[in-house]
């Protein structure tokens, strides 16, 4: 019996983690549940699955639950709360599927904790991948992807020699725009933003997989979790999102993994690897599929990508402001303070002008992050042109 934490457990990843692990009660038991400020749904959650212990960080949100919960649930609140469940003893695998940078802190505290990680928050990675793998490393802990790009890549490495890999190449939908120029983009709604055509994500996400961010995000966390340089790793945008990602080998073989637009099946994977466990949910029929096609990313019209390789071979400080940029442009995308198009250049802005540490502690990437947040914020309230 495998004990989980899961911190972001009302987000899209998590409450599909607990189907996974509704499936599978032979094998997992919730030891831990963490979430920002959705006190209905956590209460439902631990109302199934009995965790020892839950976390809502939003105070007012765990006073509520709080009042009303009468079982043997311990209820903490805070960013203290959320360490707790990060460090639970008698937990082995902590999936973190927090938005954000917000991550990193709880992310590296369960590693310390000798925790092993299944990764959904890839800020954690982009931020700080240097840091969070060498501490992986000291402690001897795994780090398991559960990004399904991330994890076909994983899968498609197995039982090969890094050094016999030519490059990785990520797939990329190309979001609810493929096709589109920048005229047509200066007017999208929110709305047409979250409608994804391939998957049901959260809204950030989403969004980030409009303005191809996410798939920067990808990149960069593909350097620290196959330890490849960028000149290896390659983005193709496959709107049929059923290859979920490929690696090219030194002969010209392409390994690919392939499957439906599923989270289920990388968050089982990287719960149960080494092994792989009889699933309950759709499977891929190739008699259904009309094509798979395949083309090189606009990136001129959706430049994050291309903004994320710049900030990633700088490396630094850099990858965490861009990271820290996007994450306060798309919310005020999403609150309707900026169009869709200025995301992307509030990020440019933001890299450019920052002043790169080479070499960061933990201590420099919280003030790095920080003057993102606050350099934008400031450009937010001055700027008409984003109004």
């Amino acid at each position: 019996m495998q004990n989980i934490a899961i911190l972001g457990s009302t987000g899209s990843v998590g409450t599909q983690t607990l189907e996974v692990i509704a499936a599978n009660r032979d094998r997992f038991s919730v030891s831990a549940l963490a979430a920002y400020h959705n006190d209905r749904l956590l209460e439902e959650q631990i109302n199934r699955f009995q965790p020892d212990l839950a976390v809502l960080v939003d105070k007012a949100a765990a006073t509520r639950l709080i009042r009303r919960y009468r079982g043997a649930t311990n209820i903490l609140t805070g960013e203290e709360g959320l360490m707790e469940a990060a460090i639970v003893p008698k937990v082995q695998t902590v999936v973190t599927s927090l938005v954000g940078f917000a991550g990193l802190a709880p992310t590296l505290g369960a590693i310390q904790a000798g925790k092993n990680i299944a990764l959904a928050n890839k800020e954690t990675l982009v931020a700080a991948g240097e840091l969070v793998t060498a501490a992986a490393k000291a402690r001897g802990v795994k780090i398991l992807p559960v990004d399904s790009e991330h994890s076909a890549l994983f899968q498609c490495l197995q039982g090969e020699r890094s050094e016999s890999v030519e490059r990785l190449i990520l797939t990329a939908s190309g979001g609810p725009f493929r096709g589109m120029g920048r005229e047509q983009l200066k007017a999208v709604t929110v709305a047409e933003c979250l409608r994804h055509p391939n998957w049901s994500m959260g809204q950030k996400i989403t969004i980030d997989s409009a303005t191809l961010a996410n798939k920067g995000l990808e990149v960069i966390e593909a350097r620290w979790l196959y330890n490849i340089d960028y000149e290896h790793i390659d983005v193709v945008v496959h709107p049929q999102s059923i290859i979920h990602s490929m690696v090219e080998f030194h002969d010209g073989a392409v390994m690919a993994q392939l499957g439906l637009p599923d989270m289920r099946l990388p968050i089982q994977y990287a719960l149960t690897y080494p092994e792989r466990v009889k699933a309950a949910f759709p499977k891929l029929n190739f008699a259904q599929l009309a094509a798979l096609s395949f083309e090189n990313p606009d990136m001129m019209t959706f430049p994050a990508l291309k903004y994320a390789y710049q900030a990633g071979k700088n490396g630094g400080t850099l990858p965490c402001v861009f990271n820290a940029a996007n994450e306060v442009a798309v919310h005020a995308f999403l609150k309707g303070n900026l169009p869709f198009l200025a995301i992307s250049e509030l990020v440019y802005e933001a890299i450019t002008k920052h002043k790169v540490i080479a070499s960061p502690t933990l201590t420099d990437l919280n003030h790095a992050d920080a003057w993102a947040r606050q350099y934008i914020g400031e450009i937010l309230k001055s700027e008409k042109i984003f109004k």
